[in-house]
C-alpha cells in the first residue's frame, strides 16, 4: 500500500493500532505538555482511588508538580528509565481535604511490568503532540504520535509518507531532541520510532546529554531473524500491546556501564523470553536439566541478553535462585562489570568473595539474594564428598535453582559442569555461546546440544553481520616463506635425498620427488577426502620449529610495523596479535622493542612452576612489567598480575579510567601479544586487527576473530585479520569454521578484496557520471534538478564512500590510481576512473543536497537517504592549482586575441571545484574581464579574486540587510563573523541583543514587501525572529 502523504498514513496506522492491536480508541489530538499533564494526574488518581494511596481525594497541582520536579532531577532516560519501572512514586500530601495523609508521604503506583493489558494498565495514543518553542519567539513544533502507558509518553515516533528514506523520520528526531523539546514529561520517552510504511527503525533515547548513534538503530525480524519492514507488520509485532508494554518494562536496560539507555535488538528478546517462557512451564518435579542453549554469534550482545534472561526469571519468581555462572578469569575482567551496569540496582546482583560467601547465598531466602553471579570453578567446588556441610547442599537443592552458562563452548567448562549437574539434580541449565560445539568439532564425544539440550533461539555470525550488529571480516594470508621452497624442502626429505640433483638421479628418489612437487598429488594443505580418510598437505610435514625461526619471526614483525599506520588508522585502533606459546610472545615482545617503536605489551599465563624455563619466563614477566610501569606509571608487581591484567583490558576496552583515553595517545596500547588469553570474551570497539602467529580451528578460530567486529562507525568498515603461520591450512580452516558457524549463511561473512572494492568504484563512478550526463550537467558542475535523480545520486555516493573507506584499509591512496593486483589466476590491472579532485567536487555536489545551495526554497521532504558523516567530508582540500592554470591559460589567450572559445570552455569546466555560490561570483568575474571593466592583476589567482567578489557582495548583502531591518549593522556584522549554529545562537543571550536592535517600523514595512501582505503588530517579533535567524545561519542571502 502505497501513501502519498504522511498524513494519510499516520491515520491509517492509528486507526490498525486502535482496532487491533490493544490501544484506546479515544485519541489525544493537538494536545500539549500541561494537557498531557492534567491527563497523566487523573489517570494516577483513578488508579490510586483506594484509602492507603490517594484516600478518594484528588492530586493538587502541587502534588502533580512534586513529582514533575522527581521527572527534571533524574533528566536523563537512564535514570528515568528506573523512576518508570520502580512501579511506584511518593509524594507528600498538601490536599488538605485529605484529612487521614494530609502533610504525610504516599506512595503511588505509576506503572507495573507485568500488569500487561490487565488490572489499571491504561494504553492511549496522542496524536500530533504539541512541542512548545524554547522561545516563545520560536514557532511550536508538532510531532506525529505518541504512545502512553499509564499517561507517561513512552514512545515517540515519527513518520513519512511512501518513496521518502526513512532517514528524514529519524533526522526529525534528532533536530527535535537538539531542539529540546523532549523535556519536562517529554524526557520520559524511551523509546524512539522512525517510520516509513516499508521501513522502520526503532532505538533508545539517548538522553540530552547523549549521541544519537545510527550503529544501534535497529529493524525489527520475527523468530528467525528475517526483518520485518512492512509497516502492518511492525504495528503487529513492535507497536502492539502486550509486545510495547513489554519493551518498556523487560526489553530495555539501563545500563551504569556505558551511562546510557540501551533497547533490546528483536533477536535478543527472542532468546531472552524462550528461556523465560521454558523455566515459567517447567515441572520441578520432574528433574529435567536441560533448558536449552542459545546461540547467539560473539560481539551480538550475549552479556545483555543472558543478565535479561537472568533478571526476568528472577523477577518472575519463577524460580528461587538464578545462577550466571562464567569463567574466573572473565569474572575478573569484563563480565561482573557489565553485569552490575545492566542491573536496576547493583546491589541486587550478588558477587561471591569465595566458596563459603556462595554457599550461604545460595541457602539464603532473602529476595536480594535471587540473582548470583559467580565463577563456574567456584560453583564446582560444592559437591558431595566436599568439605561442604551436607545439610547446607540438600537445602539448596530443595530451592528451583537455574544455572546460565556464559561462554558454553569452553574446555574448562566440561568437567566442573559435570560435577555441578551431579550435585544438583534438580536444577535446571541454559548455556549462551556465539560458537556451539558441533558433531564436527565435538569436544569428548559430547556437543553443546548434549549438555544443554534443544536450541532455543539461533543468531548467528552471517545475521549479525548481514544486520550489521557485527562487522564482517577482512582476512589475508601472509606467507613468510615462498611455497615452491617449503614444498622442495618436503619432497626431499621423503626422497631422502641432500638436493634436486641427487633425487633426480635416482628412479626411486625421482618419484618420491616428484609426487612432493605436484601440487594436485599434494596439496599446501591436508583435506579430507570423500571415503573419510585425510589426505596430508606440505604444511602437515613441517615441524613446529620452522615457524620458531628468528627468520619467520622477523619477516612477521616487519609486516606488522609495515602495515601499521594504514591498519590503525595512524594509531587510532589498537590490535592483538596472538602467539603460537608463550616463549614465542617473550621473543616477538622483545622484536617489537627492537625493531619498532610501537607502545606493546604482553600477557599470558603468569604461573611459575619447576619445569624448565621457569627463570626464562620469571625474567620475562618482569621485564614486561617494569616496562609497563614506566610507559604508563604503574607500580604492577607479579603478586598483583590479575590487576594488572585488568588494567590492560580497560585501557584497550577505553572504559572506567580509560574512557577518554583516545584524547591521550602515549596513554594507549598500541599492540598486545597473547598466547590465549583475550581471545574470548574480551570486548572492545577499538580493537580493528588480529595478528596471528598460531593455528586456529573451528570456534576458538571464530573466537579470536570476533575480538575485531564490535561496531565502531565509517572508520571500520570490518575487522582485519593477518595470519602468518601454516597460511595455507588456516585459509582452509577458515572456511571449515565459517561453513560451520554461519548457520548455512556464508554470504558476505568477508569483506571484498582490494580488486573488487575499485571495481566498484568505478562502476558507481561511472553510474554517477551517466545521471549528471543525462541531466545535462557537465564537469559535475551543479546538481540535476530532477529529485529522482538527485536521490539516486545520493544512493550511489554514500555507497561509493562504503567502498571507499573499504579500500583505503586494504592499501588504496589518491596519490596512485593504478594498481597491478596478484590474484590466484595471475595477475590483473585494475585503473581508477576518477581522481581526487573529481571525488572531491563529488562530495561538494553531496553536500549541496543538504545544505539549502542550489535547491531553491521548500518544506517537501528530502526523498534520498542523508549520511551525516558524508557531508563532513573536507572539500576544502580540492586543488586550487588546476583551476588558475586554466585562468592564466584564458588570459594570456586574450592578451594575444586568439581563439577562446576552448580555452573558456577548459576554464567553466573548472569551476566544478567551486560551491554554487562561488561558481556565481566566478562567472560575474569573468564577465567583467571580457568586457574590460577589470584590470586584472598577475599577482592575484582567480581563487583571490572570487573571494574578494564575494567579499564584496557579502558585505552589500549585509547592509542592504541591516537597513531593511533598521538592524545595528555592525553587531549583525560581527556575528556573521561567528560562524554560528542554530544550537549555540543565542549563547550569552547575543541573538536576543541583535534582535533588540532592529527598528518595529522598519522591518513591517520590509517584511509586508517581501509577503506582499500586511502584518499584524504582534506577528512582527515572530517573523522577525524567524528571518533574522535564517539570514545568521545560512551565511545571508539577496533581498530584492
Amino acid at each position: 500500500m502505497t501513501f502519498k502523504d504522511e498524513t494519510a498514513f499516520e491515520a491509517a496506522l492509528i486507526n490498525l493500532l486502535t482496532e487491533k492491536y490493544g490501544w484506546e480508541p479515544e485519541i489525544l489530538r493537538y494536545k500539549a505538555e500541561e494537557d498531557l499533564i492534567q491527563n497523566w494526574k487523573q489517570i494516577l488518581f483513578e488508579n490510586n482511588r483506594d484509602i492507603d494511596r490517594l484516600n478518594d481525594i484528588p492530586l493538587t497541582d502541587g502534588e502533580m508538580q512534586q513529582i514533575l520536579d522527581q521527572i527534571t532531577r533524574l533528566r536523563t532516560p537512564l535514570k528515568l528509565n528506573g523512576f518508570i519501572n520502580g512501579k511506584t512514586v511518593a509524594i507528600k500530601r498538601d490536599n488538605p481535604a485529605d484529612t487521614l495523609h494530609f502533610g504525610k508521604e504516599v506512595s503511588l503506583k505509576i506503572y507495573d511490568q507485568r500488569e500487561i493489558a490487565a488490572g489499571q494498565s491504561r494504553y492511549q495514543i496522542a496524536q500530533q503532540p504539541v512541542f512548545k518553542a524554547r522561545s516563545a519567539i520560536l514557532p511550536n513544533r508538532r510531532g506525529d504520535f505518541m504512545l502512553l502507558i499509564n499517561g507517561m509518553p513512552l514512545i515517540h515516533c515519527e513518520l513519512k509518507r511512501s518513496g521518502v528514506d526513512v532517514s528524514q523520520a529519524y533526522n526529525q528526531i534528532e533536530k527535535y531532541a537538539h531542539e529540546g523539546v523532549f523535556s519536562g514529561l517529554f524526557s520520559l520517552v524511551q523509546i524512539f520510532i522512525a517510520m516509513q510504511p516499508d521501513e522502520t527503525v526503532y532505538f533508545a533515547n539517548p538522553g540530552p546529554d547523549g549521541v544519537f548513534n545510527k550503529d544501534f538503530y535497529f529493524h525489527w525480524a520475527d523468530a528467525n531473524n528475517e526483518p520485518l519492514n512492512n509497516w502492518k507488520d511492525i504495528a503487529q509485532y513492535l507497536l502492539s500491546i502486550p509486545m510495547a508494554h513489554q519493551l518498556i518494562g523487560f526489553y530495555t536496560v539501563a545500563d551504569d556501564t556505558d551511562g546510557i539507555l540501551k533497547v533490546m535488538r528483536s533477536y535478543q528478546y527472542y532468546a531472552a523470553s524462550r528461556i523465560t517462557g521454558r523455566v515459567a512451564m517447567r515441572r520441578w518435579a520432574d528433574k529435567d536439566q536441560y533448558g536449552g542453549y542459545i546461540w547467539h554469534t560473539t560481539g551480538s550482545g550475549k552479556t545483555l541478553t543472558s543478565f535479561k534472561s537472568a533478571q526476568l526469571i528472577a523477577g518472575s519468581r519463577d524460580a528461587d535462585k538464578v545462577v550466571f555462572l562464567m569463567d574466573r578469569v572473565e569474572l575478573g575482567t569484563q563480565s561482573l562489570m557489565d553485569y552490575r551496569g545492566f542491573a536496576d540496582d547493583a546491589g541486587s546482583v550478588q558477587d561471591t568473595e569465595d566458596t563459603n560467601v556462595l554457599v550461604a547465598k545460595l541457602k539464603s531466602d532473602d529476595p536480594a539474594n535471587t540473582l548470583i553471579v559467580t565463577s563456574i570453578q567456584k560453583m564446582s567446588r560444592i559437591e558431595e564428598n566436599s568439605s561442604y556441610n551436607a545439610h547446607d547442599i540438600e537445602l539448596i537443592r530443595d530451592k528451583r535453582i537455574v544455572f546460565i552458562i556464559d561462554e558454553a563452548h569452553r574446555d574448562v567448562f566440561g568437567e566442573m559442569l559435570r560435577t555441578i549437574k551431579e550435585t544438583f539434580p534438580n536444577a535446571m541449565f541454559f548455556g549462551f555461546t556465539g560458537t556451539p560445539i558441533h558433531e564436527e568439532n565435538q569436544k569428548k564425544m559430547s556437543t553443546t546440544s548434549d549438555v544443554f539440550g534443544n536450541e532455543l533461539h539461533r543468531y548467528s555470525i552471517a545475521d549479525g553481520i548481514r544486520d550489521k550488529n557485527v562487522l564482517g571480516f577482512d582476512p589475508y594470508m601472509v606467507p613468510t616463506y615462498k611455497e615452491r621452497d617449503l614444498r622442495k624442502a618436503v619432497a626431499l626429505e621423503k626422497a631422502k635425498a641432500p638436493n634436486e640433483a641427487a633425487a633426480m638421479s635416482d628412479p626411486k628418489k625421482k618419484k618420491i620427488y616428484l609426487h612432493y612437487m605436484d601440487h594436485t598429488s599434494v596439496p599446501m594443505a591436508g583435506s579430507f577426502q570423500a571415503d573419510g580418510t585425510y589426505l596430508k598437505g606440505i604444511e602437515d610435514y613441517l615441524p613446529n620449529s620452522q615457524y620458531e625461526r628468528e627468520e619467520h619471526q622477523r619477516a612477521v614483525v616487519t609486516d606488522i610495523l609495515d602495515n601499521w599506520v594504514t591498519l590503525s588508522h595512524g594509531s587510532k585502533f589498537h590490535a592483538i596479535f596472538a602467539t603460537s606459546s608463550i616463549p614465542e610472545a617473550i621473543q616477538y615482545y622483545r622484536l617489537f622493542k627492537e625493531m619498532g617503536s610501537l607502545k606493546v605489551t604482553a600477557l599470558f599465563d603468569p604461573s611459575i612452576d619447576n619445569n624448565g624455563g621457569a627463570i626464562f619466563k620469571e625474567e620475562s614477566l618482569i621485564e614486561i612489567l617494569e616496562d609497563y610501569n614506566a610507559r604508563y606509571d604503574m607500580k604492577f608487581k607479579l603478586a598483583t598480575y590479575a590487576t594488572f591484567k585488568k588494567d590492560v583490558s580497560y585501557r584497550l576496552a577505553h572504559k572506567e579510567q580509560y574512557k577518554s583515553v583516545e584524547r591521550t595517545p602515549d596513554q594507549q596500547i598500541d599492540l598486545l601479544i597473547v598466547v590465549d588469553q583475550m581471545l574470548t570474551g574480551f570486548d572492545s570497539k577499538w580493537i580493528n586487527t588480529l595478528y596471528l602467529d598460531k593455528v586456529l580451528v573451528y570456534e576458538k578460530l571464530i573466537q579470536a576473530f570476533s575480538r575485531t567486529n564490535r561496531l565502531f562507525g565509517p572508520e571500520k568498515p570490518f575487522g582485519t585479520i593477518r595470519y602468518y603461520r601454516k597460511p595455507y591450512t588456516m585459509r582452509r580452516n577458515i572456511d571449515e569454521a565459517f561453513k560451520l558457524y554461519s548457520g548455512d549463511k556464508p554470504l558476505g561473512l568477508f569483506a571484498d578484496k582490494l580488486e573488487y572494492n575499485l571495481g566498484k568504484l568505478n562502476e558507481l563512478y561511472d553510474e554517477i557520471e551517466a545521471i549528471f550526463r543525462s541531466a545535462g550537467v557537465g564537469s559535475f558542475e551543479k546538481l540535476p534538478e530532477d529529485h529522482t535523480e538527485r536521490g539516486q545520486f545520493a544512493k550511489l555516493f554514500k555507497r561509493f564512500n562504503n567502498y571507499l573507506e573499504a579500500a583505503k584499509i586494504q592499501g588504496f591512496t589518491w596519490n596512485k590510481l593504478s594498481y597491478e593486483i596478484k590474484t590466484e589466476t595471475g595477475k590483473t590491472t585494475v585503473e581508477l576512473h576518477l581522481d581526487e579532485t573529481t571525488y572531491l567536487i563529488l562530495a561538494l555536489r553531496y553536500k549541496e543536497l543538504f545544505s539549502g545551495e542550489g535547491i531553491g526554497v521548500g518544506g517537501d521532504d528530502v526523498p534520498y537517504e542523508i549520511d551525516s558523516y558524508l557531508t563532513e567530508i573536507n572539500t576544502g582540500v580540492i586543488d586550487a592549482n588546476y583551476m588558475n592554470s586554466r585562468f592564466s591559460k584564458y588570459l594570456k589567450a586574450l592578451q594575444d586575441g586568439t581563439e577562446t572559445a576552448a580555452v573558456l570552455d577548459e576554464l567553466h569546466k573548472s569551476f566544478a571545484t567551486l560551491t554554487q555560490e562561488e561558481q556565481k561570483y566566478a562567472n560575474i568575474f569573468l564577465h567583467d574581464v571580457q568586457n574590460g571593466d577589470v584590470v586584472v592583476d598577475e599577482g592575484k589567482t582567480l581563487r583571490d579574486y572570487i573571494t574578494e567578489y564575494m567579499t564584496s557582495a557579502k558585505n552589500d548583502q549585509i547592509h542592504r540587510f541591516a537597513e531593511a531591518l533598521g538592524a545595528d549593522e555592525t553587531m549583525l556584522r560581527d556575528f556573521m563573523q561567528l560562524r554560528v549554529t542554530e544550537a549555540n545562537i543565542n549563547e550569552f543571550g547575543r541573538f536576543d541583543k541583535l534582535k533588540a536592535t532592529v527598528n518595529r517600523d522598519s522591518a513591517k514595512v520590509f517584511l509586508e514587501t517581501l509577503e506582499g501582505t500586511a502584518i499584524k503588530p504582534f506577528q512582527i517579533n515572530m517573523k522577525v525572529d524567524r528571518i533574522l535567524r535564517k539570514f545568521i545561519l545560512e551565511g545571508g542571502f539577496d533581498i530584492a
